[in-house]
């Protein structure tokens, strides 16, 4: 899916989630990057628990060109994502 700038959200996932990033309570966005940062360090445990290297397997997704759709809207998603899970909290 692609966003333009006129979107339902007034921007795009990316700009949305940094102005509520730059704008919401500070301990709440924290308590929020800490937990994507476990998240992502539990994820390369998985991948490198099946022998593979994070860097390598990383890479050849970013740079497939067939996987930049999917890859786009796996990115909007979480950007979606944690918006919500910011703005749930910030209330």
């Amino acid at each position: 899916m692609y966003f333009e700038d006129d979107d339902v959200l007034g921007g795009t996932p990316k700009s949305r989630f940094f102005d509520i990033v730059f704008h919401a309570n500070r301990n709440v966005v924290t308590k929020e990057l800490e937990e994507m940062i476990e998240w992502m360090a539990a994820l390369e445990l998985i991948v490198e628990g099946c022998g593979l290297n994070v860097e390598d397997e990383v890479k050849k997704v970013i740079f497939d060109e067939s996987k930049k759709e999917e890859l786009q809207n796996r990115i909007n998603s979480l950007y979606i994502e944690y918006m919500g899970k910011i703005l749930s909290q910030s209330e």
